[in-house]
């Protein structure tokens, strides 16, 4: 029994030192520069183009030119990428995905090698670190002070929320200064549950789980969310709503767990309600049209919009009602409908 306990140590030890030089070479690779932008709370997503030149997007900052990559660098990078992910990268697998080591903070890797590109590229999405508040929200310009209101009535209505928007349009930021109202409003009896593949969503609250998803174990958001209901949850949180799970979601929302939040890739009210849909119609379902407006109190948009300090700002916010009532089902009308309507009156 000492024997194989001690067998056991040595390939555990092994491993560890193997995925230590692992991390080590991946730090030469990018340079004190990148590596110091993952200590940069500030910091959300790190690029590096076909030229080779490293882009940096910060908060409320923009983009800017961090400097240089050769294309050898970037290509070896991809490929101790791939190596942690235990897969390949070729020709015939371009690409590469997937959650980075615990020493890059889980960041969101996404990686491509020529033929599909002129020359290796990679783009690093980092985790939110920097909570921002409703009231900072107010200040900096991206929801007025009626917006604010209207989601914490909302917040304390125990109402569902999906927050749309493209990417980067800070979905994820915005769903942690909608968590950090929830979790003043929160004691020990208010259990809440999130469940995401990046450790992304901050919740202060003092009855609070976090689950994470592990693809590689066939632990998606789907078995996630039935664990979530043996887990006594008051509030159940999803990062992003992006396959089936979303069925599941709005079940769990529908029979006893009010006051959830989630985010979902749509560019409107309308077209997030549409997308949800589609997304549990891959549960091999009918349209779940009734279930969405059971579950789905209010949709906030909010956008990348360059024109304003912070760089984004929402742009809608609809309450999802049915019958004869107004509905963010309907379609905005067109511009050419706009202009009809003009020269009728």
């Amino acid at each position: 029994m000492s024997e194989a306990v001690g067998s056991g140590s040595g390939i555990d030890k092994a491993k560890i030192e193997a995925h230590t030089r692992l991390v080590e070479q991946m730090q030469r690779i990018l340079g004190s520069d990148i590596c110091a932008a993952f200590q940069d709370e500030k910091v959300v997503e790190i690029m590096v183009n076909d030229d080779g030149k490293v882009l940096v997007e910060r908060h409320g900052s923009g983009i800017t030119e961090l400097g240089r990559m050769a294309p050898a660098k970037v290509l070896n990078f991809i490929g101790l990428m791939a190596h942690f992910r235990e897969t390949t990268v070729g020709r015939d697998r371009p690409i590469v995905e997937g959650a980075m080591p615990d020493e890059f903070l889980r960041a969101r890797f996404a990686g491509a090698i020529p033929p599909i590109m002129p020359n290796p590229t990679f783009s690093i999405r980092l985790p939110a670190r920097m909570v921002f508040t409703l009231d900072d929200y107010v200040a900096k310009g991206i929801i007025t002070q009626g917006q604010q209101e209207h989601i914490l009535r909302a917040v304390e209505d125990r109402k569902n929320i999906l927050v749309s928007g493209g990417t980067s349009s800070g979905k994820t930021t915005m769903l942690n200064a909608i968590l950090h109202a929830i979790s003043e409003r929160s004691g020990l009896d208010q259990r809440i549950v999130l469940i995401q593949d990046t450790a992304e969503l901050q919740c202060a609250a003092p009855n609070t789980v976090s689950m994470l998803t592990y693809e590689d174990s066939g632990v998606d958001f789907t078995k996630l969310l039935k664990l979530t209901l043996r887990y006594r949850p008051d509030r159940i949180i999803v990062g992003e709503v992006r396959d089936k799970a979303a069925l599941a979601l709005l079940k769990a929302w529908n029979t006893g767990h009010p006051g959830g939040l989630a985010t979902l890739h749509a560019n409107n009210p309308q077209a997030a309600l549409l997308r949800l849909d589609q997304l549990c119609q891959e549960a091999g379902v009918p349209p779940q049209k009734e279930l969405i407006n059971e579950a789905v109190d209010l949709v906030i948009q909010i956008q990348r919009d360059p024109t304003y300090p912070a760089g984004r700002r929402i742009t809608a916010m609809e309450d999802v009602r049915s019958g004869d009532h107004i509905s963010a089902w309907q379609r905005p009308p067109s511009r050419l409908a706009r202009k009809r309507a003009l020269y009728q009156k």
